[in-house]
């Protein structure tokens, strides 16, 4: 657990009825219906319209069988809410009375006691009103009248001169995915999707606090804080910090003050990897005649963060340099946890980022077609010490920027910013997701028929969002050391060198182009932002898409029905045939489904590791799924590692001895993504058979030092194993330090897994303690599957021959079935 450092500030505990207070509204008894009925329903918010009528079996779960289908007409609805809540005449005596939706989803007008209050369009936003003079003594009825965003869309959309694809989509500020993804289900939902208040306040608030780094070293930190405070009376007030009152003037309204503060001797945010994620709870006092009138408490972490961007010889580099030091990006990109975002839970985020941590990442971009997540994911990067790089809600098509929409945005970028700038885990911020690319080379203009006019007012509605309503935000609103922009990821498309040279690059030449893996040796970026290959989830997520008893089979319509790519099954076949031999079997076809997806991720990361620094960073595609599907995810929707976070794991890992095959010649490179330098570095070998019988083994001549990366001498493959079948060998490689400390090792296999010479292996599995097995064989096991109903500390891992390892279970499992690469070879 990262060690939380508390700056203690004068702070009194006493109740402060007579100044602020919250009341949350989201427990009171809530109710909805169909506009068109008359029969309430109840609800539960924060929620759905969808969640609510699953929980009064209105609707199937649409997560199970075909029923995604059996929905759609939801979207298409308007829906009521309403609950009634009593205020006393105490709570009336207030100054002032805030009612705050802290998210409606989407476009809903707002009514209390009758009267309309606001109209909203836009589900990432705050919404805050003043309802004092609204509310009465007594029972109080809340409304709100959501409309169809569905329709409102086609609506903003006619109203265009061109047709937008993804049209209604790009007009609605909701999550973009809901319309349905080639990962995602289409269910456009309604409804009040976050927590409901009441503030009462009187005399003074804090609105906002902004906490800006001016200066870091080992000696200090000298810090800004920033308020937002608004007072009903002008007067004298203090701010304390750490024992110091630092007198204030207020005018009547919004006021904003600057404070320094200085932490001696700082403890340094790291990202993981690097050392600790160290936090420091600071709490702020507001306070008139030593009464405390309001308080806020943040988090920070003391990091300094780069975006480096220099010319060279071979283009531009891209690369994060974090506390001075270059950081090697290793992580993934994260898309919303659940078709129905209420249901994210905070152990669930927490849970998905200690996976990350647990597999050696220390970045997250999260992808522009979802949502800004909860406060708890930022809170579970900041304690995992894993950076953000935090996109922008925009994906995959063109955007309007007419004066209200732009408007709208800023008011969205506003509120983000305030939220979210004080974590330490934030890292960059990103205009948008692939639509940059979408404009020149998606082929849009050509498919809609757009008259050049029509060209050139979308790349006019680009440049005003992406480059000046976004960028002009942030600058107003985000502090100095808060302010890293990126237009677009990627900023150029895969299909044009330039791509592979300078910014950052989504190359999907694997899988959209369906070019081998081994391609990723070849086309290797600055920076991978995003690439990636679908894998079938686990067993038991398969059968969660049943709502009976599971028919596992590939031709069933339910599981077809969960695969949202709609060449995904054939793509998936031709790579297999590539590389793997096909099962008939569902399980066993499961089971390399899984493999093969590991091995093509396994393929590209560390061509892009071998060729640091100038590759800095690979996240792939992509962490999580919102449903039970078959997708490009690491750990499937209920929560499961698939064989690809497990083989993440080990590519991550900081310090890698790697071989790359080029024309029969084996290079050799050692990798050390850490702050600390080994000395006196060698590479051992040894080709073994699949029984454990050495054929080689031999020592590297040069003793070298390893910082970032250092590469050993080649050797020819015909050297390393004569005249013997590389068929049923493999190489063992062992990188060593000083006084024997091995650094790492790995194994490299001289043939693809489907020409491989298994024997099969007696794999015996011995009990240590109800939660620890012992995994053993006599010969080569190739991907080891353990199958039962516990999380394995280790999964799909090699077992080598005359070999064991322990094995660690989240909880007892009476059951445990075994199986290896062997068995889908031999039916």
């Amino acid at each position: 657990m990262n060690k939380i450092l508390l700056v203690t500030f004068f702070f009194i505990q006493i109740l402060f009825f007579a100044q602020s207070f919250e009341r949350n509204l989201s427990s009171e008894k809530w109710q909805f219906k169909n506009a068109k009925d008359e029969k309430w329903l109840t609800a539960r918010i924060p929620g759905t319209v969808h969640l609510d009528l699953m929980n009064n079996n209105i609707i199937p779960d649409p997560f199970k069988d075909e029923n995604e289908q059996k929905v759609q007409w939801i979207e298409n609805e308007n829906w009521d809410y309403q609950t009634i809540f009593k205020i006393s005449s105490k709570e009336l005596e207030n100054q002032n009375i805030e009612l705050v939706f802290d998210g409606l989803d989407t476009f809903s007008d707002i009514y209390l006691n009758g009267k309309l209050l606001q109209s909203t369009d836009n589900m990432f936003r705050k919404w805050t009103i003043p309802v004092k003079q609204n509310l009465k003594t007594g029972d109080n009825l809340l409304q709100i009248k959501f409309k169809s965003a569905v329709n409102v869309g086609k609506e903003l959309a006619q109203k265009n001169p061109f047709t937008m694809p993804e049209s209604p989509r790009s007009f609605v500020r909701k999550a973009q995915y809901q319309f349905g993804w080639d990962w995602g289900p289409r269910l456009v939902t309604s409804g009040i999707w976050k927590d409901v208040k009441l503030n009462f306040w009187n005399t003074v608030k804090i609105e906002h606090l902004k906490i800006e780094q001016k200066v870091l070293t080992k000696q200090k930190a000298e810090l800004q804080i920033r308020a937002e405070i608004i007072a009903e009376n002008e007067g004298n007030y203090s701010f304390t910090t750490d024992l110091q009152n630092h007198k204030i003037f207020l005018r009547k309204g919004l006021n904003k003050i600057s404070v320094p503060f200085t932490i001696e001797n700082p403890h340094f945010w790291q990202p993981s990897g690097w050392g600790k994620a160290m936090l420091y709870a600071l709490k702020f006092s507001l306070k008139k005649d030593g009464e405390i009138i309001d308080e806020k408490e943040e988090r920070i972490g003391l990091k300094k963060v780069e975006l480096v961007q220099e010319k060279e010889e071979k283009g531009k580099s891209f690369y994060f340099k974090v506390n001075g030091n270059p950081l090697y990006a290793k992580g993934v990109n994260w898309i919303p946890g659940d078709s129905f975002s209420p249901r994210m839970s905070k152990e669930k985020y927490h849970k998905l980022i200690r996976d990350c941590k647990e597999a050696n990442m220390n970045m997250i971009r999260v992808w522009g077609g979802g949502i800004y997540e909860d406060d708890e994911f930022y809170k579970a990067c900041d304690e995992n010490g894993i950076l953000v790089w935090q996109d922008f809600m925009f994906a995959g098509s063109f955007y309007p920027s007419d004066e209200n929409f732009q408007k709208n945005v800023e008011i969205e970028v506003k509120d983000q910013i305030e939220r979210l700038q004080n974590h330490p885990s934030l890292a960059l911020w990103c205009g948008n997701n692939e639509i940059d690319e979408a404009i020149v080379n998606w082929g849009y203009q050509k498919q809609f028929k757009y008259s050049k006019e029509d060209s050139l007012q979308v790349l006019k509605d680009y440049k005003t969002i992406f480059h000046e309503v976004i960028p002009n935000a942030i600058k107003k609103y985000a502090t100095a050391d808060k302010q890293i922009y990126w237009e677009s990821s990627p900023s150029i498309g895969w299909g044009h060198k330039e791509s592979l040279t300078e910014g950052d690059s989504h190359y999907w030449g694997v899988w959209w182009g369906e070019e081998p893996f081994e391609t990723y040796n070849e086309k290797v970026p600055r920076f991978a932002s995003e690439y990636g290959f679908q894998g079938m989830p686990t067993l038991e997520t398969t059968k969660s898409m049943f709502s009976g008893k599971a028919d596992l089979s590939l031709e069933n319509p339910t599981i077809k029905a969960h695969e949202k790519h709609s060449r995904g099954w054939e793509i998936i076949q031709k790579y297999m045939e590539r590389d793997y031999k096909v099962p008939t079997d569902f399980i066993k076809y499961n089971y390399v489904s899984q493999l093969l997806q590991a091995r093509g991720m396994q393929i590209a990361i560390e061509a892009h590791r071998r060729a640091k620094p100038y590759n800095m960073g690979t996240l792939y595609w992509q962490l999580n799924d919102c449903w039970p599907v078959v997708s490009w995810s690491s750990i499937d929707y209920l929560g499961n590692w698939k064989a690809l976070h497990y083989q993440i794991r080990r590519s991550f890992e900081n310090q890698m001895i790697l071989a790359e095959e080029k024309e029969g010649i084996l290079n050799f490179y050692g990798i050390n993504d850490g702050l600390e330098n080994f000395e006196d570095v060698q590479l051992e070998f040894e080709v073994n058979n699949f029984k454990g019988e050495n054929f080689l083994t031999a020592v590297s001549n040069q003793k070298q030092k390893l910082c970032q990366i250092v590469k050993f001498d080649s050797s020819s493959i015909a050297q390393l194993i004569g005249d013997s079948d590389k068929n049923k060998l493999y190489l063992n490689l062992i990188l060593r330090g000083k006084d024997e400390k091995i650094i790492a090792v790995s194994n490299y296999f001289f043939s693809k897994p489907k020409d491989l010479k298994l024997t099969k292996p007696n794999i015996q599995i011995k009990k240590i303690s109800s939660t620890e097995i012992e995994v053993s064989t006599d010969v080569l096991a190739k991907d080891v599957y353990l199958i039962g109903d516990a999380h394995f500390s280790d999964n799909f891992f090699d077992l080598l021959p005359k070999t064991s390892r322990r094995i660690k279970l989240s909880k007892p499992s009476k059951n445990i079935e075994v199986m290896s690469l062997w068995d889908t070879m031999n039916p």
